[in-house]
């Protein structure tokens, strides 16, 4: 932290914080009162690309080396996090810790991570440090090996129906980060009476057979971001059990090849700008 305002007293000037997608709330509707500042009706600040409620200007950070944030949004870093490893964590972290969370996965619950890019492999760490039994469901052979190495106890090729098929009713919780549009009725039946698919990867139009819903009582739900104490308990948590992104740190002046590499999906699992090469 490079200054503070004069009302602020929770920071001082040096102190390592971590900034996520949101930089401030209305504050005062129905979520936001909940801690839940993601959904705040009157839609939240985004760091970047959004409108500055003091001065109605639109935020800039992300690409920043430094910027504005509300103190409230500011969280401290815990000791033993790296800072370059932690900041997908508050994006990409805390949208799948929200359904985790909210969703009561510990000790007991069966989890399946469908999916195993910036999104999944959080996922995955999370759950097996929550407690949970977790399961990775891929449908390419490179990234099922390279899955092994986050501590999953069971594996599943999407594309073998054997193993779909005795997987099926199996799970508490399917996190469904895969980005691109595709069936939910594979994963749906994977998913536990009384359990949850949980859509995270597409933000688009989907459809869905009621059936696939009522055979079992299964329920679709998402998630995004987190508020203020999701975030701050997911920092925590992930400090205490050294859960971290996968990363590769880029100076921000090939943030272009950063780019062509994601359009390629060559990165494992995200790639971090060090802003300190700009004027």
């Amino acid at each position: 932290m490079t200054g503070t305002g004069a009302v602020v007293t929770t920071f001082s000037v040096g102190d390592r914080v971590a900034v996520g997608n949101i930089v401030d709330s209305c504050g005062v509707c129905v979520m936001c009162e909940a801690g839940q500042e993601n959904f705040c009706h009157s839609f939240p600040t985004l760091t970047y690309g959004g409108t500055d409620r003091q001065d109605g200007s639109t935020t800039l950070g992300g690409y920043s080396r430094e910027y504005v944030v509300r103190d409230a949004f500011a969280y401290p870093l815990p000791a033993g996090l790296d800072p370059a490893a932690a900041a997908p964590l508050m994006c990409a972290g805390v949208t799948v810790w929200e359904p985790l969370r909210s969703l009561g996965v510990g000790p007991g619950s069966r989890v399946a991570v469908a999916g195993l890019g910036g999104l999944g492999h959080l996922a995955v760490k999370m759950a097996v440090a929550l407690g949970a039994t977790t399961t990775v469901i891929s449908r390419t052979r490179d990234k099922l090996d390279d899955a092994r190495t986050l501590g999953p106890h069971d594996l599943i090729d999407s594309t073998d129906s054997r193993q779909t098929a005795t997987a099926r009713d199996t799970f508490d919780v399917v996190i469904d980060t895969v980005p691109a549009p595709h069936d939910l009725a594979p994963y749906l039946k994977l998913v536990a009476m009384d359990g949850t698919l949980s859509l995270l990867g597409y933000r688009g139009p989907v459809t869905v057979e009621a059936t696939d819903l009522l055979i079992g009582r299964k329920k679709l739900s998402s998630a995004g971001s987190g508020g203020r104490m999701a975030t701050a308990e997911m920092l925590q948590f992930c400090a205490d059990n050294g859960v971290a992104a996968d990363i590769e740190v880029l100076p921000s002046s090939q943030v272009d090849t950063a780019l062509d590499r994601l359009r390629r999906n060559d990165v494992r699992y995200r790639f971090v700008l060090d802003m300190s090469d700009l004027d």
